[in-house]
């Protein structure tokens, strides 16, 4: 494992170029050298509590999630692992949900990952008194909006720490506090945060916390979800069958998968700082290109408050699934959420900041990660501008 030492050597170039890190990253070389003992040597069930194969794992596992509540400012024993954001956002909402009594009101906001808003609409369609608030035309949720929809009878509120498609930062703590106002539990989905950006959980203010794996260079399948220790808090199973993870999410863990997790964790704790720096200037040096070229390109979504790495960008004229089919052979790049790959609609994140329907179909979200390089940079950009050119014309 060589989480301490010289930064391992990145993986080698890929071609075609790929920015769509915020779909999904490439595993961290570190991160596999910590997960392969525990493929193959360290195989024990870290529920095994008869035997030095079932210690070894659990040991493991335990050091994994203080890895884990580091990155976040968390203790270690308000960490749950799951098997990703998803999973985690539904055991979040639907746990909080059947434990209201009662306290029957949910806000989200209407530019969250299908996770948070297809899971508020089934609980409304459960009778629950659900609300789904409009954001401002950069992608800012309302906050003044946001607190007028709150009462004694709200018990939820899901707002996205920064979003998945637009990039957009939430000012979680200042809505964190007015939803403690009224007893409200806080929920945030930091899966394109936790990583990217500074997250923690105390500063913000929330009582349920998740995000994935896959999303800063650990493996698919594993993630987490923060539970707030504090009275009060209780999460309603949505699972049955175990005791494991404090009977929230019952199951063998996959100690490798969670060992992987925690060491992209260790990783992003030390390093999110200097990648930010990085992938903002490697995005603004992108985006002064592209604007040079085409200065009637559109960026959706706040450019001040902005995930590093992303640009979410239009070009009059220039459907985003034909700009995506005609750099395929040189960047790798996408229409939006990756969880909406096939859908015929626009994206809803970006008819939700109020623009049409013929305007949001040309959204492209181009996402820059750890492995980025300013010669792909360069690349990339002399593709989308011959590819932009030859659909729209110039």
């Amino acid at each position: 494992m060589r989480l301490h030492g010289v930064k391992t050597l990145p993986p080698p170039p890929r071609f075609p170029i790929y920015m769509d890190y915020q779909a999904t990253t490439p595993v961290d070389p570190r991160v596999l050298d910590a997960m392969l003992p525990f493929w193959t040597d360290g195989f024990g069930n870290p529920h095994s509590e008869g035997h030095r194969y079932g210690w070894d794992a659990r040991a493991a596992v335990e050091k994994a999630r203080g890895q884990v509540a580091d990155l976040i400012g968390a203790d270690d024993d308000e960490i749950v692992f799951v098997s990703g954001a998803t999973e985690s956002c539904n055991i979040a909402l639907r746990g909080i949900a059947r434990a209201s009594r009662g306290r029957g009101r949910i806000l989200t906001l209407s530019t969250e990952h299908p996770a948070v808003l297809d899971t508020v609409r089934h609980l409304g369609r459960d009778g629950f008194d659900v609300e789904i608030l409009p954001v401002m035309e950069d992608g800012v949720a309302d906050v003044a909006a946001l607190k007028d929809a709150l009462s004694a009878e709200t018990s939820l509120a899901s707002v996205m720490l920064a979003n998945n498609e637009i990039g957009v930062i939430q000012p979680l703590a200042e809505i964190a506090a007015i939803c403690r106002e009224v007893g409200a539990v806080v929920h945030t989905d930091a899966t394109q945060a936790a990583g990217r950006m500074e997250v923690d959980v105390d500063e913000l203010g929330v009582d349920l916390l998740s995000f994935s794996g896959h999303k800063i260079y650990g493996p698919k399948g594993v993630g987490a979800l923060y539970v707030r220790d504090r009275p009060g808090l209780r999460l309603a199973p949505v699972f049955t069958g175990g005791s494991q993870e404090r009977g929230i999410r019952p199951g063998t863990v996959a100690a490798p998968l969670a060992v992987g997790l925690g060491a992209a964790c260790e990783i992003a704790a030390r390093e999110w700082r200097e990648d930010a720096r990085r992938m903002s200037d490697l995005a603004a040096r992108l985006y002064a290109r592209l604007v040079a070229e085409f200065p009637n390109l559109r960026l959706f979504g706040s450019a001040e408050r902005r995930v590093p790495g992303n640009l979410n960008i239009g070009v009059p004229g220039a459907l985003a699934e034909r700009v995506v089919e005609a750099v395929s052979d040189t960047v790798a790049i996408s229409t939006g959420a990756a969880c909406s790959t096939g859908s015929p609609e626009p994206s809803h994140a970006l008819t939700a900041l109020g623009v049409g329907c013929e305007t949001a179909a040309t959204g492209v979200r181009i996402s820059l990660g750890r492995f980025t390089t300013p010669e792909e940079v360069e690349k990339a950009g002399d593709a989308l501008i011959r590819a932009l050119k030859a659909i729209v014309g110039g």
